[in-house]
């Protein structure tokens, strides 16, 4: 048994009148006008999206050799979405706004794509989806089809920056997008099952972050259609009076739109329109100076049932408003005749033949509802941010890098604070384009770099009764405690042509792990998209990183972010591991005008010694791995520092001592001063990597130093002790590929800590300056009979130490006052 559907669409539900008005007041339209036929027509063409690879405008009997052999997709959401989009568009066509549009339920794809068609957006880039038949089957055939659209929203679909595949960050990627825009609306479609997620639900809170002064507004959208995938929606099942309350607690203004009794009505645009209104209305007093407090911005709740138009009953089971909706309402078209007929009955009942010409071209009363030329939602320029984007304004190196003309190792300097001063300059530059912003959460001052607060204030533009420092309603700097909502703000803000920093404890920085994921996939697609510009890298710096948290404990020790962002496209990731402030200065230079990948860049915030002047950090850092040749002993040749390239390929090293990272590097060199004491004639090559990814073969990763270079650096067969920041099975993937990567002794974190001393939490891992020299020791060769009690004693010594700090709770003088001696 079929029953018709209740929703739009259906014969019986939309005669052709010429419209009405509701008990409300609400106007509505007949068949016969371009609001109504535009919705029929989108939501035809998404459910022929779903279905259909021939036979597009139904124009001979359906036959089952015109279906998809796989049947995929989301149709739950579509309707909704069109209800959306349709409103959006009357909103440009009347007040030509500024609207750009971010979809969280991006499994609904085939509405957008129908509008994207409807709109002529596809054509624009790809003439083989034209408004015609042709171009419709051609739509249809891409749809879910290898090298086509995938079934969710991606960089290949115009007018798109967020691809909801990952639920819960459309929201804050929305206001990433609307921060700095002042003429930009960023509307945001949420699903109910999308809200029922932390990161969502932290997102609201963000209109406590936006100017209304200098920035743009987002209009949030939550479509409650009641179902996820089989199950209700927490959201769906609140009452009016719960969700007003709710949102209200927020800051927000909600205003319900019902349109499940009446799916014809304008209730949507008449809402849109009123948001809009209220929303400049909100703007022109602040940016007429009248400063308003817990300003209530719009926003919208749409009621719609789940799959709007979908056959209201199959095989004796309710379909349309509810859960089997959600995807496939009829997956057994192929081979069940019932459900075969209902899809038929189901895709005529939208009529296409009073919606399409003889040839397939949307006729004109379709079309009139369509904005045009770049007000299209589908061509905003935002949507294809990189075309906006501008190089960021850079400040030179040279007035802020330590001098370290006394040699290695005699100056001390905290590298995050010469970092912040040279930021601080950054945000100062680029205060009238306001183009480059901070996100972090609540960590600023924590990691020594609340420096820039000198150039911009903390964003918050809510009344603080309490005691609070440095906050101003257009402040660049955004602090919140949530490292999704930090990411999704970035986010937007790159996808749509700016810059900005991601600074966070190394620890926390995995709670954004899965949006990492996102991202490179993001980014490697609109590589692979010939028609999309490059947006601004994003780069993470990771501080108060795990060595140096011995007071907060075994929580607080994790360097795992590493191993996750190297699981990704090589071509979209680089990983950095500066040993001190002036090559941290010469790697933020380079990350942050570079484009379309994610950087990560970890950094100390305590004073430090200091050991490379300006230009030999610019050479280290170009290499991306250097000999520290007067850390070393015994090697061929004079001189001080060679840069990759400028050691000879064998100069007889017994081992060499290799680090990455900034605590490493202090432990290497300290074992390489021990062995250089006690070992007379031994032959060390110190080697310091401040690029991981160049210890990757050259056709692993971009960086890759070529192996002739390799071989310069660690030899062809000399054994190497590499004392590394993170995760050892991090290098060991690296190193996989280039010759005898068995002579590689990597140590790093093995996930021993606790709440203990700096020189403890090293030793109970492993990379303690003892453990290093006792490693190496190991693999000297010809000298067993001295290198053999040498490591015993530095064992012994190692371990006196650990008694000697459980005793006194601190670090000896020998270890906190130890500092490099040629």
């Amino acid at each position: 048994m079929v029953r018709e559907g209740t929703a739009r669409g259906g014969p019986a539900q939309e005669g052709a009148t010429a419209g009405g008005t509701t008990p409300d007041g609400t106007v509505t339209e007949g068949a016969g006008s371009g609001t109504s036929a535009y919705r029929r027509a989108a939501d035809y063409v998404a459910a022929v999206m779903i279905h259909l690879r021939d036979n597009v405008l139904l124009r001979e009997p359906l036959r089952r050799e015109h279906l998809k052999p796989r049947l995929l997709g989301h149709w739950g959401s579509c309707p909704g979405i069109t209800l959306t989009y349709a409103a959006l568009n009357a909103l440009v066509k009347e007040r030509g706004t500024d609207v750009l549009l971010v979809t969280g339920p991006g499994h609904g794809a085939p509405a957008n794509h129908a509008h994207l068609w409807l709109e002529g957006t596809h054509a624009e880039y790809d003439p083989a989806l034209a408004r015609t038949a042709d171009g419709l089957t051609e739509l249809a055939r891409r749809y879910c089809a290898p090298d086509g659209f995938p079934s969710h929203l991606s960089p290949a679909v115009p007018g798109t920056i967020h691809e909801g595949g990952e639920l819960g960050y459309a929201l804050s990627t929305a206001f990433g997008a609307a921060l700095d825009a002042p003429d930009r609306l960023v509307a945001c479609i949420v699903g109910d099952g999308e809200a029922e997620t932390g990161p969502t639900a932290a997102a609201w809170h963000s209109t406590k972050f936006l100017d209304p002064v200098t920035s743009g507004a987002v209009l949030p959208v939550l479509h409650l259609n009641g179902y996820k995938i089989s199950s209700p929606t927490v959201f769906g099942t609140l009452s009016a009076d719960e969700l007003t309350s709710l949102f209200r607690g927020y800051g927000w203004a909600p205003r319900i739109v019902d349109m499940t009794e009446d799916p014809h009505s304008e209730r949507m645009t008449d809402a849109v329109r009123d948001a809009h209104a209220a929303i400049t209305a909100l703007q022109r007093r602040a940016r007429g100076g009248e400063v308003a407090e817990r300003p209530p911005w719009p926003m919208i709740v749409l009621r719609s049932p789940k799959g709007l138009g979908a056959p209201a009953e199959v095989g004796g089971k309710r379909v349309e408003g509810t859960f089997r909706a959600h995807q496939i309402p009829l997956p057994a078209v192929h081979e069940d005749d019932e459900q075969f007929a209902a899809l038929e009955a189901w895709l005529r009942s939208y009529r296409p033949e009073e919606l399409f010409d003889a040839d397939g071209r949307p006729l004109p009363h379709v079309l009139a509802a369509c904005p045009e030329g770049d007000r299209r939602i589908g061509m905003n320029p935002a949507g294809d941010g990189g075309r906006l984007r501008r190089p960021l304004d850079l400040p030179p190196l040279e007035p802020y890098a330590v001098d370290v003309t006394e040699g290695p190792g005699t100056a001390s300097a905290s590298p995050n604070r010469v970092l912040a001063e040279w930021l601080t300059e950054t945000v100062r530059r680029t205060g009238a384009r306001r183009d480059f912003r901070i996100v972090s959460p609540d960590e600023l001052a924590s990691n020594k770099l609340d420096g820039v607060l000198a150039a911009t204030g903390r964003a918050y533009t809510w009344p603080v009764e309490l005691y609070a420092e440095g906050l101003a309603p257009d402040g660049r700097v955004m602090e919140v405690l949530s490292e999704h909502t930090c990411q999704g703000w970035l986010q937007g803000y790159l996808q749509t042509g700016r810059h900005g920093l991601f600074p966070t404890y190394e620890a926390f920085a995995s709670v954004v792990d899965s949006m990492v994921n996102q991202y490179a996939k993001w980014l490697k697609a609109a590589r692979e998209v010939p028609w999309r510009s490059p947006v601004s890298s994003l780069t993470y710096l990771l501080t108060s990183e795990g060595w140096r948290q011995e007071h907060n404990g075994y929580s607080h020790q994790g360097p795992g972010f590493i191993d996750n962002l190297l699981t990704k496209r090589p071509a979209v990731t680089g990983v950095y591991l500066p040993p001190d402030a002036n090559t941290l200065l010469v790697t933020m230079e380079r990350v942050l005008a570079d484009t379309g990948r994610i950087n990560l860049v970890v950094a100390g915030k305590h004073p430090a010694a200091q050991w490379l002047g300006l230009e030999e950090a610019r050479r280290h850092c170009a290499a991306g791995a250097s000999v520290w040749r007067w850390a070393s002993t015994g090697l061929r040749g004079s001189g001080g520092e060679k840069d990759r390239g400028g050691a000879e390929a064998d100069d007889g090293a017994e081992v060499v001592l290799a680090c990455a990272g900034g605590i490493p590097t202090v432990e290497t060199l300290a074992a390489a001063r021990m062995l250089r004491r006690d070992l007379p004639g031994v032959r060390l090559r110190v080697v310091n990597v401040v690029d991981l990814c160049s210890l990757a073969p050259p056709g692993r990763h971009p960086h890759g130093m070529p192996d002739a270079d390799f071989e310069e650096l660690f030899g062809r067969d000399t054994p190497v002790v590499l004392d590394f920041h993170g995760y050892p099975s991090a290098v060991h993937q690296l190193l996989h590929g280039r010759p005898n990567p068995d002579r590689f002794h990597v140590r790093g974190y093995v996930e021993e800590g606790t709440t203990t001393t700096p020189y403890d939490l090293l030793a109970s891992n492993g990379v303690s300056r003892h453990d290093l020299a006792v490693t190496a020791l190991a693999h000297v060769r010809h000298r067993a009979s001295v290198t053999g009690d040498l490591a015993a004693a530095y064992a012994r010594e190692r371990d006196r130490l650990r008694r000697e700090i459980r005793r006194t709770g601190v670090d000896p003088e020998e270890i906190t006052g130890w500092h490099w001696q040629s």
